[in-house]
């Protein structure tokens, strides 16, 4: 027998501690019942505290990856994290401009937690001007989306969320979901900003301690989601979740921060092999 599974093609970088990039993608979209097709876009080494080097994987090589694939079978979603280079973000873009039908969904990651820079200013344009235009969501947090935006007379800590989101709209990202969990509020407030409706806000307990690779499993639970041929604002809500359940469950296996549990569902009593949401 044939299983129909969802299939989402994720590009990023790996991560050997398992929490976060392509790892944390892989273990995200077939905990929530999608298969994976994974394009490793560079190589990092790093543990639970930060990222010591990263070496970024020839475009080719990464253009190589994802269209094999392509030619092969359907995609439904197209996922992006970490991409190492400035190259491989135009390899991804020109990808993703020859297969309009697929929706982009990005996660514009700057920086590691520790704060360990993984995106120079040649790379950021890039993703401003070719990657950004063609997606259907991006997912900053709210550090990030200040960085993207931000103007060289402004201060930092004066830019709203809101108007991140009308200026990221302006450089073409159709819709944005930018998370709270760095700003001083009770609750993590993530809001998601629609093309064609207003803004809808979700409040969060706020979880103790550190997490690595909270981002990269919120956005490739949206990714999943859509594939299963849910709505961009049911994916959201079912991401959050999922994703708030695996922090709630995370487990510290070094010394930093702690790996969400992308598998909390196997310790439930009604688990029937993948997560559902109810």
């Amino acid at each position: 027998m044939t299983k129909n599974f969802s299939k989402v093609m994720t590009f990023s970088a790996t991560d050997p501690t398992g929490g976060a990039g392509l790892q944390a993608d892989v273990l995200t979209l077939a905990s929530i019942g999608c298969h994976p097709f994974s394009i490793a876009t560079a190589v990092s080494v790093q543990d639970t505290i930060g990222v010591e080097s990263l070496a970024a994987i020839s475009a080719e090589l990464v253009n190589d990856q994802a269209r094999s694939i392509l030619e092969d079978m359907e995609i439904s979603v197209f996922k992006c994290g970490l991409l190492g280079s400035s190259e491989n973000i135009t390899v991804v873009a020109e990808i993703a401009a020859d297969y309009p039908d697929i929706p982009l969904i990005i996660d514009p990651v700057l920086a590691s937690g520790r704060g360990d820079e993984l995106v120079n200013i040649e790379m950021m344009s890039a993703m401003l001007e070719l990657l950004f235009p063609q997606s259907h969501l991006i997912t900053p947090n709210s550090h990030e989306a200040r960085r993207l935006v931000i103007e060289s007379d402004e201060n930092f800590e004066d830019i709203s969320i809101d108007q991140c989101a009308e200026r990221l709209q302006l450089l073409g990202c159709q819709n944005v979901l930018i998370t709270g969990t760095h700003e001083n509020t009770k609750s993590v407030i993530n809001t998601l900003y629609l093309e064609v409706k207003e803004a809808i806000p979700y409040y969060w307990d706020r979880l103790p301690g550190n997490y690595h690779g909270s981002g990269c499993t919120l956005t490739s639970a949206i990714a999943g989601y859509l594939a299963q041929g849910l709505s961009l604002e049911l994916a959201v809500e079912h991401a959050q979740h999922y994703t708030w359940q695996a922090l709630k469950n995370a487990f510290k296996p070094g010394m930093g921060q702690s790996i969400p549990d992308r598998l909390f569902w196997m310790d439930q009593e009604d688990g029937d092999g993948r997560f559902n949401h109810n």
